[in-house]
């Protein structure tokens, strides 16, 4: 048999090597709307003054290259007998089709934040992102808070649904206000999920963690994010005060 030439064995050999040192194929971003264009369509929809006690105010709206949440003190939800508010977006739409995060699968979730000086950690509760069941109105399962003790304040990226809500990844919020964050989560959905959470400011991490056997079920539906403030308002009056939240540069990937 006639030999192999040296040249087309190395580079074969050199191949070879490559496809085993290859890194795995990344996800493919699937959600990534421009506010600018996508508008509020980049959801499925928007919950705030579901009551329609303030019809002139404007809730949810486009600024440039981010979205603002806003909020008053005297804004009430239907839910809860009128212990609490919201405003909020939820779920993820890309070219008109929902994305759901189903049982057994890995999604990564990222976004900038931007929290101001007039948005408290409070003694009740205060969710700025969470994650639930549309059909069965189950959870909320994972969450983002504002949380206080005392003086304390913290972002705290919470198991909320497990018992005594552990923490995930918290740090203190008083040096993360009044810039641009980022958030990323890997969620994987079940009812013995998994969860993880990193906090960025600026090119340092913030806070960092993950957690098993979390409990993020799509109880046969799909497991829906959520963005904006939800809070009790039964907290100190001084924490609950006219303010905003704004985020740009959402991203979804599944795996």
């Amino acid at each position: 048999m006639p030999e192999f030439p040296r040249k087309t064995a190395l580079a074969v050999a050199a191949l070879s090597l490559s496809l085993l040192v290859a890194p795995a194929a990344q996800a493919a971003t699937l959600w990534h709307p421009d506010p600018a264009t996508d508008g509020l369509k980049a959801f499925e929809g928007i919950e705030a003054d579901r009551g329609h006690h303030h019809p002139d105010r404007k809730y949810v709206v486009v600024e440039g290259d981010h979205y603002r949440f806003n909020i008053w003190k005297d804004d009430r939800d239907t839910t809860g007998g009128g212990d609490r508010q919201r405003t909020e977006s939820k779920g993820m739409v890309q070219s008109g089709s929902t994305l759901k995060m189903h049982d057994g699968e890995t999604w990564t979730l990222s976004y900038d934040m931007y929290i101001p000086g007039s948005l408290h950690g409070t003694s009740k509760f205060t969710h700025i992102f969470q994650t639930k069941t549309p059909s069965t109105n189950g959870g909320p399962w994972v969450t983002l808070d504002l949380t206080r003790s005392g003086s304390k304040e913290m972002l705290n990226a919470r198991a909320y649904a497990n018992s005594g809500s552990p923490s995930i990844a918290a740090t203190d919020l008083a040096p993360l206000r009044d810039k641009w964050i980022t958030i990323e989560w890997t969620f994987t959905p079940g009812s013995k999920g998994k969860a993880a959470c990193v906090i960025r400011t600026g090119g340092s991490v913030a806070a960092q963690g993950s957690m098993t056997n979390v409990n993020i079920p799509d109880q046969g539906d799909y497991v829906r994010p959520k963005w904006g403030i939800y809070r009790s308002v039964q907290s100190a009056s001084s924490d609950i005060l006219d303010t905003y939240l704004l985020f740009r540069n959402y991203t979804a990937s599944r795996k």
